[in-house]
């Protein structure tokens, strides 16, 4: 199938501290990075840290210019790769998109064939991308705690920052995989939908006192936080015995206090979850996860909103401000 001339794109371009600008343009096929497999753009996401790339607020590239969006999901067009033909349906999340090569705002992207994902049976494309980055995070997080032998009869997972995208997702898959999920959040206003998808308990941060001792009282059997800062200090001295916390976000800070009595007086874990970087047979395990077992049962209600191209501008400084809910699909014109 051959391609246009000239495509839109969501690009990023910065010379300095001081200059930095990102917009949609038109582009060409030889401006972007070097792949085996062209495909044309269904669907992207939103995440977080493509609301700092595209507003600059955080130094995310590390190169420029490029496109912006570290999803990608859509049809191959071409490939130099016999393992991927025309027409098949494939997705990327992380592996350098919109940090060291192009990403995926652009009706077409080229991949790298080490990093391209066959789409899972199970899953359609617009589904991979409600996932993306968030679903897989949530999924990763899961999958290492598991490999550290948490087990559902151990007791409840509390979610933090449990309205975004990676929280709303975790909740759903937890219950999925036979887990009690409960929830904190700050936006209590959102309760309702918390349950809908699976929390049996939701708690207003504002009401959180995790006391002042190196231990207290343990609450729950693990966590999967979000926030970082006091948030994953607390939450480390209210973890029973063996359990794990996963550590995905830092919406709240990126700082750390906490003694070492948790670790060494009960055993808990800390697991940090990086999924940009993740190998590729991990990612295959856990999109085959994603696309089974615990495929989340409310997608259509965790996404919250479906914009173009043309209005990822505006959406990015939303984000930033904690004025998002959910997942955000990213979708361009057939």
């Amino acid at each position: 199938m051959p391609t246009p001339d000239t495509f839109r794109a969501f690009r990023i371009h910065s010379s300095g501290r001081d200059d930095y600008r990102a917009g949609i343009e038109s582009i060409k096929l030889d401006d972007l990075s070097p792949g085996e497999v062209v495909i044309k753009t269904a669907f992207s996401s939103v995440n977080y840290k493509d609301a700092l790339a595209g507003t600059g607020k955080g130094r995310i590239l590390r190169r420029y210019p490029l496109n912006g969006g570290i999803d990608v999901a859509g049809h191959v067009v071409a490939s130099t790769d016999p393992a991927f033909k025309e027409g098949d349906a494939v997705l990327c999340t992380g592996c350098g998109l919109s940090e060291t090569r192009d990403g995926g705002y652009s009706e077409y992207a080229r991949l790298e064939s080490k990093w391209t994902i066959p789409l899972p049976s199970g899953l359609s494309l617009r589904e991979s991308m409600i996932l993306g980055t968030a679903g897989f995070t949530a999924a990763l997080a899961l999958y290492r705690m598991e490999q550290n032998e948490q087990a559902p009869e151990m007791g409840p997972i509390v979610v933090t920052g449990a309205t975004g995208g990676v929280g709303m997702l975790a909740i759903d898959i937890l219950t999925r995989a036979g887990y009690e999920a409960h929830a904190i959040t700050g936006k209590f206003d959102k309760l309702d939908t918390l349950i809908a998808i699976g929390a049996k308990q939701v708690v207003s941060r504002k009401d959180l006192y995790w006391g002042q001792n190196p231990l207290e009282k343990a609450m729950w059997a693990g966590a999967i936080d979000n926030v970082g800062d006091e948030m994953l200090s607390g939450l480390s001295r209210v973890i029973q015995p063996y359990g794990n916390i996963a550590s995905c976000g830092l919406a709240g800070g990126h700082t750390l206090a906490t003694t070492v009595m948790p670790f060494i007086i009960r055993g808990v874990s800390l697991l940090g979850i990086a999924s940009a970087g993740t190998a590729r047979h991990t990612r295959d395990a856990v999109w085959k996860r994603l696309a089974g077992p615990w495929k989340p049962a409310h997608l259509d209600s965790i996404c919250t909103a479906e914009i173009g191209l043309d209005a990822l501008g505006a959406h990015f400084p939303t984000m930033l401000e904690g004025g998002s809910f959910g997942r955000t699909l990213v979708t361009f014109s057939s």
